[in-house]
């Protein structure tokens, strides 16, 4: 049923039902819709419109829907719904009845979508820093690898003057580092929560829409009802973000693509990466770049319709904004899957060095270096520029380099040409001289290397906190760990048990927002567990297990616990922080009897691994 359907007496045409509805696309939404939701439900709790009994009925029925969702959202697709807000509205109302209703009282679908879709940005936009740094460490590495190889230089794909490897490396490295400062500062201006902006004048309850902002992670509320429902700012800078960023992939990739050239051959892709002909056996074709640069054009077109779509759109919401999600979610999976094959490009490529530096020595590179030798003698520029052209001239019609010349030949154009001449026209001397800062000499290009490597080492992507645990953090403690209880991942705990136990735990939070948690029990024994370890479900894959987990280590250290220990099925994850096997009969006995509440107690398939802190124990 429409959410709307009272005005009217007669149904919507199928034709125009089809043409209007959103649900096939924005049914990505589902998600931040129902924590939207739940956040909703708390604040309608304080204006008096929900009992805080009611509050949780419908909290409880929209997380089971948000895990079915998780689970698979294919579902949704299924429905004839008109919008993701009518199918989350209309499962809630099958799971709780009537007291589904009420949920959205106060509340417009104008703000409900505008913080949805922000929220979406921001879960996103974190994903995509991620990826962009992945790609930045990979350059950094290749060019670490390769910091001698020299490369030939170009302008106007003319050769121009010698460079090594790494500098081209590090070229993309700050392309892409400008990629990052951009969608940083695009993330920290969306951070603002629409949410209680009605449809266009603001909600007629009276709650508290700073507080409700940060319960959904938000750094503030917005501040104009008008403007919080017709605002698309952040979709348009997302997408010029993108399409500025899908700029570089293009060019690297076009880059890529000509040294790959059997013409260039400087490098050979990886198996990986590339595909073969149907017709010639002998082909390796980088069709993983030749996509990455075409695909730049389909971001380019989204940012394009976006920007028409808003031009001269009058206050506050039409219905023309529902354009705005295909191109974004498009563009910004575009931009997602084009940084991974980048990154991917960059893996396993081999360095043809003997040729790059062929090439390097070829095309008359050095000519410049014999235009600054001479005005070190006292040459004008400009006079030398012209000499150093004839000299060129000379030696294409010997069919030899520069540095073939003799000094005889040499002083036919310049007398005050010497022997020296020819170290500075050596390629090292080349590289050498160009000392100056962003230059290509050696020593810069340490200098711009160590601080790429310190600068993405020092880089916190996660956006993750951790902090010890409030009183106030129970609900989020109590349902992440009753999720991962009910899918027998952990222990089932009491309200009372994790009241008592809250200075234990350690939480974990992304905007504000607790999304992790885990806590550490000491034994009489001085053996320590980590436990209750979960993550809020859609939030997994983000660095936050890893995370709380070095956190409980680094807390047991300080209280001078020399081992730590955990019982798990996912033994790979704890491997990799450094836990490796142990025995349970190992184990304190009071960690078997904490078993008996296990349900699979009976077919246990945990496995016992430890952790060994380096503690000083006193003599």
């Amino acid at each position: 049923m429409a959410l709307w359907g009272g005005r009217f007496s007669q149904a919507a045409d199928a034709r125009f039902k089809s043409f209007n509805d959103s649900l096939r696309f924005d049914y990505r939404l589902a998600e931040q819709d129902i924590t939207g939701s739940v956040a909703w439900s708390k604040a309608l709790v304080g204006v008096g419109i929900l009992t805080q009994d009611e509050q949780l009925t419908i909290e409880a029925a929209l997380n089971d829907l948000k895990l079915a969702v998780l689970e698979n959202p294919e579902q949704i697709l299924q429905s004839d719904a008109e919008d993701i807000h009518s199918w989350v509205e209309t499962q809630l109302i099958a799971k709780v009845g009537d007291l589904g209703k009420k949920l959205h009282t106060g509340r417009s679908r104008n703000d409900q979508v505008a913080t949805d879709l922000k929220l979406w940005c921001k879960q996103q936009g974190d994903q995509l820093l991620m990826q962009l740094d992945k790609t930045q460490q990979q350059l950094v590495s290749l060019a670490r690898e390769h910091q001698h190889t020299v490369l030939p230089g170009y302008t106007h794909l003319q050769r121009a003057q010698p460079v090594t490897f790494s500098h081209w490396c590090l070229a993309y490295v700050e392309m892409l580092e400008r990629d990052y400062s951009r969608l940083t500062d695009c993330l920290k201006r969306l951070d603002t929560c629409p949410l209680g902006s009605g449809a266009l004048a603001g909600t007629a309850y009276p709650m508290d829409r700073t507080e409700l902002a940060h319960s959904l992670g938000f750094g503030s509320a917005t501040l104009n009802s008008l403007d919080s429902v017709s605002d698309r700012d952040h979709v348009m800078e997302l997408m010029c973000t993108a399409s500025m960023s899908m700029i570089h992939l293009s060019r690297l990739a076009e880059d890529l693509i000509f040294y790959n050239s059997g013409e260039s051959n400087f490098i050979e892709l990886a198996d990986a990466v590339t595909s073969g002909s149907s017709l010639m056996p002998q082909k390796k074709n980088p069709d993983a770049l030749e996509l990455i640069r075409g695909k730049t054009g389909r971001v380019f077109g989204s940012l394009s319709a976006m920007l028409m779509t808003l031009k001269a759109l009058p206050l506050a919401y039409n219905k023309d904004m529902q354009e705005d999600k295909e191109g974004l979610f498009d563009a910004l999976d575009t931009w997602s899957d084009c940084l991974e094959m980048a990154a991917m490009s960059l893996v396993g490529m081999k360095i043809n060095e003997a040729r790059t530096k062929e090439a390097a020595l070829g095309g008359y590179s050095n000519a410049t270096e014999l235009a600054d030798y001479l005005v070190a003698k006292g040459v004008p520029f400009r006079d030398s520029h012209h000499i150093v052209g004839e000299a060129v001239v000379a030696a294409i019609a010997k069919g030899v380099p520069l540095e073939a010349l003799t000094l005889a030949e040499f002083k036919e154009f310049d007398v005050l040409i010497e022997d020296d001449v020819y170290h500075h026209l050596s390629l090292d001397e080349t590289l050498a001289k160009r000392k100056a800062l962003g230059g290509v000499s050696p020593v810069q290009v340490e200098f711009a290397l160590t601080n790429a490597e310190k600068r993405l080492e020092e880089r916190d992507t996660s956006g993750i906190s951790i902090r010890s645990a409030r009183l106030t953090d129970l609900d989020d403690i109590e349902r992440m760990v009753n999720y991962w209880a009910n899918i027998g991942e952990n222990l089932p705990r009491s309200r009372s048990d994790l009241v008592k136990a809250v200075g234990t735990f350690a939480v974990t939070e992304k905007h504000n927002q607790v999304t992790g948690c885990a806590s550490i029990y000491v034994y009489d024994t001085g053996l320590a567990e980590i436990r209750s370890l979960g993550i809020e479900p859609g939030y997994q894959g983000g660095g936050q297990g890893k995370a709380v987990v070095e956190y409980m280590l680094r807390k047991a250290e300080q209280m001078a616990i020399q081992k730590v220990f955990v019982l798990t099925r996912v033994p790979e994850f704890f491997m990799k922080l450094g836990f490796r096997s142990t025995s349970k009969s190992m184990l304190p006995e009071k960690v078997l009897k904490d078993c008996d509440m296990c349900p699979r107690q009976h077919a246990c398939d945990e496995v016992a691994l430890e952790f060994k802190l380096n503690v000083v124990t006193k003599q």
